[in-house]
């Protein structure tokens, strides 16, 4: 099940900024002015030692709510990359990188990937000229995304994203207005930057 409580509190319980706001509101900027201190009465005071096994449910629950998914998806995509031979973090990330709601995100056509599946799952995007409406449906490259019409621009929480000029877009995607192409295959790049994947792959193993 997905977390529906404080968005915030998660991410200052995990110490970073999981994405789960919209850049530049109010609650974005409360959130990384506290970034650093645990939710709670307490805030540091209550900080113990973590186990081995404790760090490593931790980097799974930051992978997963940064991807909005169950433990159980998670874990599915886990043992998909096991299946594959050679680096299973690299293969899983892949996976992940290649959902339509997450590539929405990345081509900077919503604010948050919970914004992001929300307009596939209210059928807003087509791939390849075709209406989609699955957030977990994995692209190819060459895959060409874009909007369903002019109407689903519109959003005003979504007109505001597109306005952004300091989205970062990943070597793997090209965007040009509102249309966004898949170019090549996803790195790990921009989650391991967040998140100790071996500290993953090692959680799911046991």
């Amino acid at each position: 099940m997905r977390h529906i409580g404080p968005k915030n509190r998660i991410a200052r319980r995990e110490g970073i900024d999981l994405g789960l706001k919209t850049p530049g509101s109010k609650s974005h900027a409360n959130l990384l002015k506290k970034i650093n201190i645990p939710p709670g009465q307490h805030g540091a005071g209550r900080m113990k030692k973590v186990s081995e096994r404790g760090k490593q449910l931790r980097e799974t629950q930051k992978l997963k709510y940064i991807f909005g998914l169950s433990t159980k998806q998670l874990k599915r995509y886990f043992i998909h990359a096991v299946k594959k031979t050679g680096n299973t973090g690299f293969f899983m990330c892949q996976m992940l990188e290649k959902r339509l709601d997450n590539i929405v995100y990345r081509l900077g056509f919503a604010p948050t990937r919970a914004a992001a599946r929300q307009l596939v799952g209210h059928k807003h995007i087509k791939v390849n000229d075709k209406p989609a409406s699955i957030p977990s449906m994995q692209l190819r490259t060459n895959d060409v995304v874009t909007f369903l019409n002019e109407k689903s621009q519109k959003i005003p929480a979504i007109e505001k994203t597109l306005l952004n000029k300091d989205i970062i877009m990943p070597a793997w995607l090209e965007r040009k207005a509102t249309i966004g192409k898949i170019t090549g295959d996803p790195t790990s790049e921009l989650i391991e930057k967040q998140i100790i994947l071996r500290l993953v792959i090692e959680y799911f193993s046991r």
